[in-house]
């Protein structure tokens, strides 16, 4: 049997912030609210949904992306000046992971979770 994630809701205190920041890092389309949720779709597999909470702990949420999406999602990293890291737990050291012959990095967004982007497995 195959199981896969067909979608997570991300806890925000702001769904349309937190959602307008996560498109415009991973560069997808946000088409504005559509019901209660706002939602993007990362991939023909997985939607990534926003929720309005007032009190939520943050979550690590890891996107395995090709070698180019990489260099284009690291660039917007640094244009928006966000702090990075090369460890989930090490998300301000202002370096990559380069173990396994691939590269990954981690930051926080506005709201405290960890994004990871990672080119191998």
């Amino acid at each position: 049997m195959s199981i896969k994630l067909n979608h997570t809701i991300v806890p925000a205190p702001n769904k349309l912030r937190s959602t307008t920041f996560f498109a415009e890092i991973f560069s997808l389309t946000f088409d504005g609210e559509q019901g209660h949720f706002t939602s993007i779709k990362a991939n023909r597999d997985l939607t990534v949904g926003f929720d309005n909470r007032d009190k939520f702990e943050p979550r690590h949420y890891a996107f395995h992306v090709p070698e180019r999406g990489f260099e284009a999602i690291f660039q917007r990293i640094k244009d928006h000046r966000l702090l990075y890291g090369s460890e989930p737990f090490a998300q301000e050291n202002m370096a990559i992971n380069r173990r396994n012959g691939g590269r990954s990095v981690s930051f926080c967004d506005s709201d405290g979770h960890v994004l990871e982007v990672l080119t191998r497995t």
